[in-house]
């Protein structure tokens, strides 16, 4: 909370406490202002109030024992009752000139006294607490806010050497095998790296850029594939002016690629993006090989539970992620809201 704020509470709170007094004085004229008794009680009022603020209440936070805490801010109050009641008694000998007799202050009085103190330092003692909550409370926002972007750097690094190490992969395959696609295989991978280097650093991208990249990937990986029509992608709607987190929808696909069954029934995998008004709806699908399926619950190689805490950071309350591994299917379903 900034020192601004603190002082439009503070001036907010005095002119709920002297509101009162204005009104019976200057609009109701019911009261004449005696001077300078009235102005000396605003002042003692003002005095003990910021005593309580500045030196009772931070020395009664360090008190760890509740009762002891208690006991002593009692204590406070009596000590600061009997202040009060000295600078009242100076004042009334030696500034309005009145003859006092002991005892100068009747019973009622001096409880009246110690009520008021107490009920002073009452209202301090919440000022304090709300404010010193605020700022607490902020102080914890900015934290938490700092460790998801530390633990959201910590997860896209380790989504990227992933991706440039099975890429590099597939084009020492194709180098090795003299193959024909092997230029146009360094110019997807450019394209990957471009979109990885720049684009991808940044926290929301473009979701036509997000597409580029999905379909380089892809294109990269049809270079492998004996059959061009193992791999089926169908996109929806329009991607003009949308945003998506970078790096979001790769991870399911290259999962879909490396555990898919690429010697049966074509297509292999299903691969759709639905592009819808107020949120997208990504699908993919894919044959599994008949194998120990043990290894499906990793995706990408940084594993379900990455996945799913980045879309948490990301997305809170706004996806659901639904995955579904059968006998012969593994199928993810992502939906983003008001995307």
């Amino acid at each position: 909370m900034s020192r601004k704020q603190i002082f439009i509470i503070h001036l907010l709170f005095w002119i709920y406490v002297f509101y009162p007094d204005f009104i019976v004085f200057v609009l109701i004229k019911e009261y004449k202002f005696e001077f300078p008794d009235q102005l000396f009680s605003y002042l003692i009022f003002f005095s003990v109030f910021y005593l309580f603020y500045l030196v009772v209440f931070p020395r009664l936070r360090q008190i760890k024992n509740k009762v002891y805490t208690v006991l002593i801010g009692l204590g406070a109050v009596f000590i600061i009752g009997i202040f009060r009641i000295i600078i009242w008694y100076f004042l009334d000998t030696y500034v309005s000139h009145k003859t006092l007799t002991f005892p100068f202050y009747t019973s009622w009085e001096l409880v009246n006294e110690f009520r008021s103190t107490l009920v002073l330092g009452i209202y301090t003692v919440l000022m304090r607490l709300a404010i010193d909550w605020y700022v607490i409370q902020k102080q914890k926002a900015e934290l938490i806010t700092q460790n998801q972007a530390s633990e959201l750097a910590l997860l896209r690094s380790q989504v990227n050497p992933h991706f440039l190490f099975n890429t590099l992969n597939n084009i020492y395959s194709l180098v090795y095998k003299k193959a024909e696609e092997a230029p146009e295989a360094v110019m997807k991978l450019s394209s990957i790296m471009r979109y990885m280097l720049y684009d991808a650093t940044t926290d929301k991208v473009l979701l036509e850029k997000e597409i580029e990249y999905l379909q380089s990937f892809i294109e990269l990986q049809k270079l492998r594939l004996r059959h061009k029509d193992y791999i089926e992608l169908l996109i929806e709607g329009n991607a003009d002016g949308r945003y998506i987190a970078p790096m979001l929808l790769i991870p399911f696909v290259e999962n879909a690629f490396k555990h898919g069954d690429k010697s049966g029934t074509r297509p292999g995998i299903w691969i759709r993006l639905t592009i819808e008004s107020s949120r997208i709806v990504f699908e993919v699908k894919n044959r599994i090989r008949k194998i120990n399926n043990a290894s499906i619950d990793k995706i990408g190689g940084i594993g379900l539970n990455n996945i799913r805490r980045r879309l948490e950071l990301l997305y809170p309350q706004k996806h659901s992620l639904e995955i579904i591994p059968e006998d012969t299917m593994f199928s993810i379903k992502l939906i983003l809201e008001n995307q």
